[in-house]
């Protein structure tokens, strides 16, 4: 396990706020190196953690239709520009054999991989394969949509864009009506 360098993250933000121009010791700044360098750390606590932890315990419940967690809020940051992107993500399988975990479980694989620097793409897709390798259900379908700061104070400048990434796993990658019926359950208020 890594330990955050706070002192490296203040000297980091010092020369950045230098290299900016501004001065580091004015009073409104005086505190922002050692203030970011903790936001860093509760913002990339993933990098420490392995959402695969959460699915170590599971429960037979004689469950086989969708299991479907909703509207999961997220926060990450872009690993090309650090800065945050935000969203829901919504986790949904089917039990194999009724093996389920607790829904608890779900929210947190999403938010563990998401505090790390990170892709949206890379998000969906770990939450899926996470839920393959640990349950082994039918089928994983996930699905995430945020808006990146990346496109809206900078660059392109588009606030309010949604990028929106899905993943589908077992069942989910051949069968249109299974496909079909989990949107359909996404999308219900």
């Amino acid at each position: 396990m890594y330990e955050v360098d706070y002192k490296k993250i203040e000297n980091a933000v010092t020369m950045i706020l230098e290299a900016i121009g501004e001065n580091p010791d004015r009073e409104g700044l005086v505190e922002t190196p050692k203030r970011v360098a903790k936001m860093y750390a509760e913002m990339f606590e993933g990098l420490n953690k392995d959402p695969r932890d959460y699915f170590k315990t599971v429960f037979n419940e004689n469950h086989d239709e969708v299991v479907l967690v909703k509207d999961i809020p997220f926060h990450s940051m872009c690993e090309h520009h650090l800065v945050p992107f935000f969203g829901h993500a919504h986790v949904a399988y089917i039990p194999r054999d009724g093996v389920v975990a607790g829904l608890s479980k779900l929210a947190r694989a999403v938010e563990t991989t998401a505090r790390r620097p990170q892709l949206q793409e890379r998000i969906t897709s770990t939450v899926a394969d996470v839920l393959m390798e640990m349950l082994n259900p039918v089928g994983a379908f996930v699905v995430i949509e945020a808006e990146h700061m990346c496109m809206t104070m900078r660059g392109i400048r588009k606030p309010g864009a949604k990028t929106m990434t899905t993943v589908a796993r077992g069942i989910y990658e051949h069968d249109d009506i299974k496909r079909a019926e989990i949107l359909s359950l996404i999308k219900m208020s």
